[in-house]
C-alpha cells in the first residue's frame, strides 16, 4: 500500500511540475505575440506618420482624417421657412 501512496504522491508532484512548465511556456508565447503586435503597430505608426508628413509637405497644410464636423442644425425634413 505504502508503495502506491508514494507513487501517487510523486505523480501529483510530477503534474504539478508540468503544469507549472507548460504555464510558463504559455506566458512566453503570450508575450511575444504581444511584442511582436506592439513591433507591428509602432511599425504602421511610423508609416502613417511619415505619409502624413509628406501630404503636408505636397499641399502645405496638415491633413486631418477626422471626419467634418457639423458647423450648424441641419432641418430632417418637415416644412421649411422661406
Amino acid at each position: 500500500m505504502k508503495l502506491s501512496s508514494d507513487q501517487a504522491r510523486a505523480e501529483a508532484v510530477f503534474k504539478k511540475e508540468e503544469q507549472a512548465r507548460e504555464g510558463q511556456k504559455a506566458m512566453t508565447e503570450y508575450e511575444a505575440e504581444r511584442q511582436a503586435t506592439l513591433n507591428n503597430m509602432a511599425k504602421l505608426r511610423a508609416q502613417r506618420l511619415a505619409r502624413d508628413a509628406e501630404l503636408t509637405n505636397a499641399i502645405g497644410k496638415p491633413m486631418s482624417l477626422a471626419p467634418a464636423q457639423p458647423t450648424g442644425r441641419v432641418p430632417r425634413g418637415g416644412r421649411r421657412h422661406h
